[in-house]
C-alpha cells in the first residue's frame, strides 16, 4: 500500500477525525454513492470489509450521508428561492420552525445582512408566495424578508467534504 498522508480534519469540539483514507473513501461515494466496496477498497487499498467497516462509521459518527439527490425540476418542484430573513430576538425558535417546513431545505445562521437564509423549493410562484407570505413571515420575530428567485441554476455539488 502506498504510504498515507498525515493529514487529517478536525471541526470544533467533539468532531470525528477524519484521515486521508476515509477523505478518498468518500471521494470515491462522491462520484457514485452506488460504487462497491470493493472497488473503494481497490482505488484506496483497503480490504472489501475494511471499506465497509470505515463507511458504515462515518455513517455513524454523523460524517456522511449516502442518499438520492433529485433535480427539482424533474419532480414537479419548479420554483426556488433563497430567502434572506431579520428577525428581531432570539433566532433559535425561527430557525427551529423553518426546519420544521417540508419547503425549507437549507436553513442557516448567518453574520451579515440577514440573520437567517433559507433555501425554499416549491412547486411554483403560488406556493412560494404562500410559504413567504402566509407562514414565513407570519412567524414571531420575523422582522423582514428578502427574497431572491432562481432563474437558472448554473453549479451545484455536493464535493465539499474532501477539499
Amino acid at each position: 500500500m502506498a504510504s498515507q498522508s498525515t493529514h487529517s480534519r478536525t471541526g470544533t469540539g467533539s468532531s470525528p477525525t477524519i484521515d486521508a483514507v476515509s477523505l478518498a473513501i468518500i471521494e470515491q461515494l462522491q462520484e457514485d454513492g452506488r460504487r462497491p466496496y470493493a472497488a473503494i477498497g481497490k482505488a484506496v487499498g483497503l480490504s472489501e470489509a475494511a471499506v465497509r467497516q470505515r463507511v458504515q462509521k462515518l455513517l455513524d459518527q454523523g460524517v456522511m450521508q449516502i442518499v438520492a439527490v433529485t433535480d427539482p425540476l424533474t419532480v414537479g418542484l419548479r420554483r426556488q428561492a433563497m430567502v434572506g430573513i431579520n428577525v428581531e430576538g432570539d433566532l433559535d425558535p425561527v430557525a427551529e420552525a423553518l426546519t420544521a417546513m417540508p419547503e425549507c431545505e437549507y436553513v442557516v445562521m448567518t453574520a451579515g445582512s440577514f440573520d437567517l437564509m433559507v433555501e425554499i423549493v416549491c412547486e411554483d410562484d403560488d406556493h412560494l408566495l404562500e410559504v413567504i407570505n402566509k407562514r414565513i413571515r407570519t412567524l414571531p420575530g420575523v422582522r423582514s424578508t428578502e427574497s431572491f428567485v432562481y432563474l437558472k441554476l448554473k453549479k451545484q455539488t455536493y464535493m465539499w467534504g474532501t477539499r
